[in-house]
Parts: C-alpha cells; sequence; structure tokens
C-alpha cells in the first residue's frame, strides 16, 4: 500500500506472511502439503500450466508455503524473484544444468566448496569446460575468459580457507563484458552483503547454512537479481522466451532445473527455514561478533601457528572483507596447530564444540577438514586451495563466548610449548 511505511527488509520479512493475507489471519504462513492443485475449468489449469496465470500445479514444481518462503528470500536479496530448491547443492546444479550446454564455458573460483568443486568436474565430463582460477583477483578471471564464457561463479567467502573474492571487481568485468555472473552466498548471507550491491546476475543460498539456521532442515535457493539481460543470453529456449524478458532466466531454471529434475524443497523444510530466517539478523551479529573474538585470541595462542579469518588485520583480504561486509566478517575460521598439538588429538580433547561437517548452525562446530569433507579432492588440490593437511574448521555459533573459549582454551592447555 502507498502508505506503508518504509519498513527495512529484517521487519518486513517478519511481518510478511501476516501482510500477505494468511488464512484464518495466521502470522506464518500454514503448511501445504497437497501433492496436487485443482481448478475449476479447464481453461484455468491449462492458463496455469502455459504460464499464463499464476498458480500451482503439482507439488514436485512448488507448493505455497515454498512460495512465500520464495517471497521472503527476494525480499532480503532485494531481488526480481527466488527458486527455492532441496538442498543448497541441488540449487548449483539446477543453475548450471538449465542454462549451460556442451561447448560452453565457466569461469569459476578455485576456493571452492568441495561438493561444488567435485559437481563442475561432473559438468566437464558432459562437456562444459571448466576454468578454476584465483578469484581474489579479478585480473585472473579476466585472463581465462573465452568467447564461449558463458559463466562466471564464485563465493563471497571460500570455505574453509575463508579467501573473500573480488566480489566488486569481478561483477564490474561481468556487466561489462554481458557475462552471467553467478554469487554463492551461503557464507554471508543478506544480512553481511546484498549480492545485488556487487553486480550478481544470480545469488544462491544453501538455506540449510544461515538462514535456516538451526540444523534442522535442508534447503537451497537461487535469487534473480533482474540485472541481467536475458535477451542476450543465447541457451535460452524458444518455448521460455515469452513474457517479460527479465523472467526469462528464472522461467527456465524452474522448468529445466526444478520441475525436470524433481528437486523440491518440502514444505515442512520450508516452513522450518522461513521461521528460522525471522532471526537471522540477531544471530548472524552474535555469530560474527563470537567468530571475531575467537580468532582474535586463537591468534595469540602459542600451540596455534596461523588463524584464518577475513575480520584479522593478518588476513590478506581483511581491507576488501572490511569495504564489503555489513557489520561482520561471517561466522567461519579455520586455524592450523603447531606440531606440539596433533590436530586429531586436539579435537578429541574438545568437550563442548561439537565435531560435525555442517556450517552456520546455532551450534559452534570443528572438523579436520582435509580428512573429511576434502579427503576425495586429493592433496594437489588442497595444496592449491591453501588447505593444509592439519587444517582446522570452526563454523562459529551464538553459545556464550566465554563458554567456548574456555573449552578451546583446556583442550590447548593439554599441549603445553
Amino acid at each position: 500500500m502507498s502508505n506503508t511505511p518504509p519498513y527495512t527488509p529484517i521487519t518486513r520479512l517478519l511481518h510478511a506472511d501476516r501482510l500477505a493475507t494468511t488464512e484464518h489471519g495466521a502470522v506464518h504462513k500454514p503448511l501445504h502439503v497437497a501433492a496436487a492443485f485443482a481448478y475449476p475449468s479447464a481453461r484455468d489449469l491449462v492458463s496455469v500450466f502455459q504460464g499464463d496465470k499464476s498458480g500451482f500445479i503439482y507439488a514436485r514444481q512448488g507448493n505455497p508455503t515454498g512460495a512465500a518462503l520464495e517471497a521472503k528470500l527476494s525480499l532480503l536479496e532485494d531481488a526480481r524473484a527466488t527458486a527455492c530448491f532441496s538442498t543448497g547443492m541441488a540449487a548449483i546444479a539446477a543453475l548450471l544444468v538449465a542454462l549451460l550446454r556442451a561447448g560452453d564455458h565457466l569461469v569459476s573460483s578455485q576456493y571452492l566448496f568441495g561438493n561444488t568443486n567435485s559437481l563442475f568436474q561432473t559438468l566437464q565430463g558432459m562437456g562444459v569446460e571448466v576454468s578454476f582460477v584465483d578469484a581474489t583477483d579479478t585480473r585472473a578471471v579476466e585472463a581465462a575468459l573465452r568467447p564461449t564464457t558463458r559463466m562466471v561463479f564464485v563465493e563471497t567467502i571460500a570455505n574453509p580457507r575463508t579467501q573473500v573474492a573480488d566480489l566488486a571487481g569481478i561483477g564490474a568485468l561481468c556487466a561489462q563484458r554481458n557475462l552471467l555472473y553467478v554469487v554463492d552466498s551461503t557464507l554471508t548471507t543478506p544480512v553481511l552483503l546484498r549480492a545485488r550491491d556487487v553486480q550478481a546476475s544470480l545469488i544462491v543460498h544453501s538455506l540449510t547454512k544461515g538462514i535456516g539456521g538451526h540444523g534442522n532442515a535442508m534447503g537451497g535457493a537461487i535469487c534473480d537479481t533482474g540485472l541481467f539481460d536475458w535477451t542476450s543470453f543465447e541457451n535460452i529456449a524458444p518455448v521460455y522466451r515469452k513474457g517479460d524478458p527479465a523472467g526469462w532466466g528464472m522461467l527456465q531454471i524452474r522448468k529445466k532445473g526444478l520441475r525436470d529434475f524433481g528437486a523440491t524443497l518440502r514444505a515442512e523444510d520450508a516452513h522450518r527455514i522461513a521461521i528460522g530466517a525471522e532471526t537471522l539478523a540477531l544471530r548472524v551479529e552474535r555469530a560474527c561478533d563470537n567468530a571475531l573474538r575467537l580468532a582474535q585470541w586463537l591468534e595469540a595462542q602459542p600451540q596455534v601457528a596461523r588463524v584464518h579469518y577475513p575480520g584479522l588485520p593478518s588476513h590478506a583480504q581483511h581491507a576488501r572483507a572490511a569495504a564489503l561486509f555489513d557489520g561482520g566478517f561471517g561466522a567461519l575460521m579455520s586455524f592450523e596447530l603447531r606440531p606440539c598439538a596433533p590436530c586429531f588429538d586436539f579435537l578429541d580433547a574438545l568437550r563442548l564444540i561439537p565435531l560435525s561437517s555442517h556450517l552456520s548452525d546455532t551450534r559452534t562446530l570443528a572438523i579436520p577438514v582435509a580428512h573429511t569433507i576434502f579427503w576425495e579432492m586429493g592433496s594437489e588440490k588442497r595444496q592449491a586451495m591453501g588447505i593444509a593437511d592439519d587444517l582446522i574448521r570452526l563454523s562459529v555459533g551464538i553459545e556464550d563466548i566465554a563458554d567456548l573459549q574456555s573449552d578451546l582454551e583446556q583442550a590447548l592447555g593439554q599441549f603445553p610449548v
């Protein structure tokens, strides 16, 4: 309404369901678990099938609970449209399969989540060429471009070594060359970075992580910022070149990536993620504060060789992170121990912090990276990513900082220098 005050996105998120007129005045969008949706006439059904009228067809392609979550994510990212998926990896896979063809070229950051890296290797086997480059330097991205380049893919903060890509520089390059710029903002969330501000075309989130935030639901999302000219993208099929051209890309992603692969976000998970998102700003603020304080403390400990965290002045991209991120440097860090403190023995000495592969939970989690989530990659690629054999990843939660520090202190104390 024209007389609605200009509330901030977080406030609007909290009241989005109610203001959208939910059933029975509920303040949350209710669960819609139906698999099928019926219409009063054949013409209405056909109009929805052909995209001339909004509505739901079959739950594999979406449901009202998921649609409500998509609206909230678009609000948070200032995006034109959002599509949700069963996991973050499903979202990335859908995006690649829907938009790329054999013979196309993709430029990707070499500092990449292990499963995404594995997926890109599968993509190479299907005829899409992939170049892995140092995304902290826009010149490396530019040097890798070819006439067949269709897409550039980066993460905001790399997992696990926390390299920060030159997001703004790469965005300007992609805008100049009219390339699809995909930014995985899972580790920053819209609280720390609106990827639209660095000219991202598409934004990827693993909703399982920070946005859901409680480790109780899987999900992924792709947000279309509306900045990319889809009329110039030759891979859009003729059948999807209908209506407003600004919607062509998302239409093809929904049809070829979501519908055809069936990577549907369950209504139950959409509901949990939507509820979790309501506390996103509070959780991010607390986790970022905890992470910075722990990173500063760890850097001063004699058993610790080095700490990797963008909030530390010792980090190679500290100045960039300070300029890009609003209100914090993320909840992810990693560190390496001196030989006096063996990696496995230190982790086994922790009493409070669980050993787990998850990220951005309410709980702080630790894991030996090279031996678990990056083991399949091999030592040569780990070395290129800066992953030492004894690297420990810490995903910092919202516990009391004194309790976290005490646990780390007692574990380190078992290995005197």
